[in-house]
């Protein structure tokens, strides 16, 4: 069973007890990774380090200490 079918499932429970039905698969995707992003930078800074730029850092750091 995938998200899909589970949430067609919830809705019709839903529907049948007159309660409000679930949000659809997907619908707050961006407010989580907004979030992840939010705490990440956050926690760079407590560690006194750059909120930006991370990622970019780590990626020139390992191709450049690369040996072929």
């Amino acid at each position: 069973m995938n998200a899909l079918h589970q949430y067609l499932f919830d809705t019709y429970r839903a529907d049948r007890l007159g309660e409000p039905a679930p949000p659809a698969p997907g619908t707050h995707d961006v407010a989580v990774l907004r979030s992840v992003r939010d705490r990440r930078r956050f926690e760079r800074v407590m560690a006194g380090r750059p909120a930006r730029g991370g990622l970019g850092t780590a990626l020139r750091r390992l191709l450049r200490h690369r040996t072929p």
